[in-house]
């Protein structure tokens, strides 16, 4: 299983951006990835890095990782332009783009609304989904379908491209195979420790999320290792802390216990 991390990408600093992606680089992860926002989650006037020039920045200044998108959202701009854009990053990267794409959900309306962006009903956000997958497979990228729901899963599959499954327990991703989706992917906030003091002082300053798996490089390095065997092939893991002193090389630390 491959082994990603995403950026801190909601506090206006390329710099730290782009010395994290090459550092994870070097450290022998897998991926680098960016979420697709309009303005930090809850403070639309916020400062924050956008995801498409940050992706591109990412993809130039790296070698050999790929870099992927987290997922971009349809309906933001025309099916055709997002493609074109991805494409583009793609170029940039020589070929190492991950396509993510998804439909969005309830707080990715909010903050549509908040943007003076539309936010049409589920049907056509699906029906846009599809369309956009099948563009980019027209352009020879790598497509993931990010979501939870059947529905968007039935996309990924009548599309023929990978799922990936955010916050998924291993029995998660099991039952997802097993309805024959083809491959799965996980993604999912992740606050790593070296030690028991280490972990407890993260999760004290920084608290706990749904979903959120925590502990020791053991404990999460033994949680990913159950994902690997439900059948994932990637896990993208979001460090509450990335951008911390330390918090890649914990990340680094992980990967090399599944390897």
């Amino acid at each position: 299983m491959r082994i990603g991390t995403t950026l801190p990408q909601f506090q206006p600093d390329v710099e730290r951006c782009l010395t994290l992606s090459t550092s994870a680089e070097a450290a022998g992860l897998d991926g680098v990835f960016v979420f697709d926002h309009l303005g930090p989650m809850g403070r639309p006037a916020g400062d924050f890095l956008s995801m498409l020039p940050l992706l591109a920045a990412v993809a130039a200044e790296t070698q050999t990782v790929r870099v992927g998108s987290l997922v971009a959202r349809i309906g933001v701009v025309a099916d055709a332009v997002l493609v074109h854009q991805l494409a583009t990053v793609n170029l940039i990267a020589g070929g190492r783009l991950v396509a993510g794409m998804g439909t969005g959900d309830r707080l990715s309306a909010d903050e549509n609304l908040a943007f003076g962006v539309g936010y049409p009903p589920a049907a056509e956000r699906l029906a846009a989904l599809r369309h956009c997958a099948d563009l980019a497979k027209g352009r020879n990228l790598d497509v993931w379908i990010g979501g939870r729901s059947d529905a968007v899963h039935d996309v990924a599959q009548a599309a023929g491209v990978a799922v990936n499954v955010w916050g998924a327990s291993p029995g998660d991703v099991r039952a997802v195979l097993a309805e024959g989706r083809g491959e799965v992917t996980w993604g999912g906030q992740v606050l790593i420790g070296r030690d028991r003091t280490e972990i407890d002082a993260k999760r004290e300053r920084l608290g706990l999320r749904p979903d959120l798996v925590h502990g020791t490089i053991d404990e999460v390095a033994s949680h990913l290792d159950a994902v690997r065997d439900a059948g994932a092939t990637w896990a993208v893991c979001a460090p509450l802390d990335i951008g911390q002193p330390g918090s890649l090389e914990t990340l680094a630390l992980v990967a090399e216990r599944l390897r």
